[in-house]
């Protein structure tokens, strides 16, 4: 996953090469040794692709791994601070999923970086009943286009493809399965009542008038 826009970042700071990580109940944070600064901070990355952090101000990030944002920082840092160990994650990331019923569409937070997709599906509730096991699709936007995967859970091959990662801002779409006959007798059903109403009170009449 590359830093984008609006990504909230969480972000730490140890001097060192994170000495100060082995005791951090130590009260001495000041100590050359091991001082650690914006410790847990939460930064958002603005439209620009920057972000503001303490001491360098802004600093582009944007289209970068977490682990070259991390390299890139460390040696900005590396002009303030004795060997700058740095320790950020993104705390935002999510998911959407259509299980494949209308109004059940979940958000899901990628609280894990390895979420699987066939994970993403069990924690927005699974499949839908009405929901196609053999119609999944994952769109993920790559360089501002989108692209489609098509998975197929009622085979053993769909099973391995549903093990892949899924990256922030992915959507899972289960197609739902048709209900021709429900959706005719819903729409239907207004008709059908007239005709009846018609029929009782035609029936009526006819008996009244005999």
């Amino acid at each position: 996953y590359r830093i984008s826009p609006n990504d909230i970042i969480e972000f730490s700071l140890y001097s060192n090469d994170g000495f100060k990580l082995v005791d951090l109940t130590s009260l001495n944070t000041n100590n050359s040794t091991g001082f650690r600064i914006a410790n847990g901070t939460e930064y958002l990355v603005e439209p620009s692709g920057e972000v503001k952090l303490p001491v360098l101000g802004k600093i582009k990030i944007n289209g970068l791994t977490i682990r070259e944002a991390q390299s890139l920082l460390e040696e900005k840092y590396a002009s303030y601070y004795i060997r700058p160990y740095v320790m950020m994650k993104i705390i935002n990331k999510r998911v959407i999923v259509f299980p494949g019923s209308a109004g059940d569409a979940k958000v899901i937070p990628l609280l894990n970086n390895n979420t699987t997709l066939i994970e993403g599906i069990a924690l927005a509730g699974g499949l839908a009943d009405d929901g196609k096991a053999k119609m999944i699709k994952l769109i993920r936007e790559k360089k501002g286009e989108h692209e489609v995967y098509l998975i197929d859970l009622s085979v053993v091959e769909g099973i391995k493809q549903a093990s892949m990662v899924l990256q922030a801002n992915d959507i899972v779409y289960v197609e739902p399965r048709r209900k021709y006959a429900i959706r005719f007798l819903q729409e239907a059903a207004p008709v059908i009542s007239v005709i009846t109403s018609a029929f009782i009170l035609y029936s009526y009449a006819q008996i009244i008038t005999r």
